[in-house]
């Protein structure tokens, strides 16, 4: 069986010129920037050289992310900006004719942001462990993770020259810098290794407001069990009181970090992360309250106060939030949507009318 397709209903002639819905184009028109992670299937990527790379005529996109084609023919339609992970062990040809296809198809008027992988310091990520091994072979430490943070800067910058010479400079060029948001000192050693600062335009984090739910409680954090029996409000007031203010001291720690080395501080994600965690995941009465917490209308006011904190104490820059839709689990609750039929959300909500008052 040869040249299957599947397509919705209505669209069997425009599905080649037109191949997103209105209804979707419609959703997401207005955001500044996509950053495409997880539609380039970042986490564990095994791709390498330009022939691994899917293409438009692929089966499906699933197996190696979605191509370069429909990312950019995306951001044309929507006029957004377009932030591109590169595969963690990507040659230099993959980043250079990957560099080429941008700039030959997207908006003259749209900029690229350019990343890295996806947190090259998170040790559940298989290119964590890669960039350890590769720093270490270099020479660049004898831990790991140290090697890691050196190694993952400066391959950034070696990749950050190839999109230069591609666009012929860097005035559509956002170089950016990703680490972890709760620790400065993590950033700090990134952007100092080789001067590797002078290479960059962004430092990237992902402030959280966290709430995560260990199955093992101790002396400083309650067990999966004991929270599963809060009433919703007092999960939400939590939120609000504890988790909020957290992140927002990141914010500020991390602004004053990329201060020092005239950076932009930028989100890579950000949002809620409300989760089981350690096993905690497992408890089901934990998960569906955190859940309920999500869908709950005050989760509203909760993000245009993590919104509003953002703008006074991490500078108001790009801030990504993760993620568009995804359909809540006991591994977190991350989309704005459920569903891609939804009609809005809490999250949803706030996010959009704070878009709309704070035009970037």
């Amino acid at each position: 069986v040869r040249n299957v397709r599947i397509l919705m209903p209505g669209h069997e002639k425009t599905h080649t010129s037109a191949p997103f819905s209105p209804a979707f184009l419609q959703r997401w028109r207005g955001f500044n920037t996509i950053r495409f992670m997880d539609w380039m299937d970042t986490n564990g990527s095994e791709q390498r050289e330009w022939a691994d790379r899917p293409t438009p005529t692929f089966c499906n996109f699933t197996e190696r992310g979605v191509p370069i084609e429909v990312m950019v023919d995306l951001c044309n339609r929507l006029k957004a900006n377009a932030w591109f992970c590169m595969p963690h062990a990507a040659s230099d040809n993959y980043v250079r004719q990957f560099a080429a296809a941008v700039k030959r198809q997207l908006d003259p008027a749209l900029k690229v942001y350019v990343e890295y992988s996806n947190e090259v310091w998170n040790s559940q990520f298989a290119q964590t462990r890669y960039a350890g091994e590769q720093g270490r072979k270099l020479g660049f430490a004898e831990k790991d993770w140290e090697a890691g943070w050196r190694y993952s800067a400066w391959r950034s910058v070696q990749m950050n020259k190839l999109w230069e010479q591609a666009f012929g400079g860097r005035d559509r060029l956002v170089r950016v810098i990703a680490s972890q948001a709760a620790n400065p000192y993590v950033s700090e050693q990134k952007l100092i290794f080789q001067e590797a600062w002078k290479e960059f335009d962004a430092l990237a984090i992902a402030p959280y407001f966290h709430m995560n739910v260990p199955a093992k409680g101790s002396d400083r954090q309650l067990s999966a069990e004991q929270v599963a029996q809060w009433p919703l409000e007092c999960v939400l007031e939590n939120v609000a009181t504890n988790c909020i203010p957290e992140a927002i001291r990141d914010m500020a720690a991390q602004k004053k970090l990329a201060d020092k080395y005239n950076l932009k501080l930028i989100c890579y994600e950000a949002g809620q992360h409300l989760v089981g965690v350690g096993g905690g995941e497992n408890n089901e009465t934990l998960a569906r309250l955190l859940q309920t917490a999500n869908r709950h209308p005050r989760m509203s006011e909760c993000y245009r106060a993590y919104l509003n904190g953002w703008k006074a104490a991490g500078g108001g820059g790009l801030c990504c939030i993760f993620s568009s839709v995804g359909q809540y689990s006991k591994w977190g609750s991350w989309g704005l949507l459920e569903f891609a039929d939804e009609a809005g959300s809490p999250k949803f909500d706030a996010v959009t009318k704070w878009n709309q008052e704070n035009p970037q």
